[in-house]
């Protein structure tokens, strides 16, 4: 399965910014693609970060290319 890390790589040579981890949390999920909760937000009890949506295009593009779309 495909790293958040190499997800942030993959956007940040393309479209020259570094999604947040959350961001990329919240596609996923939008997307149904099932993500490990992390230790932070389990702890904490946090939601997901919105991605704002002029980022989101870009995040898809990334989950398309790793075939996880």
């Amino acid at each position: 399965m495909t790293t958040d890390a190499e997800i942030r790589t993959f956007v940040q040579r393309h479209h020259g910014f570094i999604p947040k981890t959350g961001w990329i949390a919240h596609v996923k999920e939008v997307h149904g693609i099932p993500t490990l909760r992390g230790a932070n937000r389990a702890r904490r009890d946090r939601d997901i970060e919105p991605c704002p949506p002029e980022k989101r295009e870009a995040i898809e593009e990334a989950l398309r290319h790793f075939g996880m779309m």
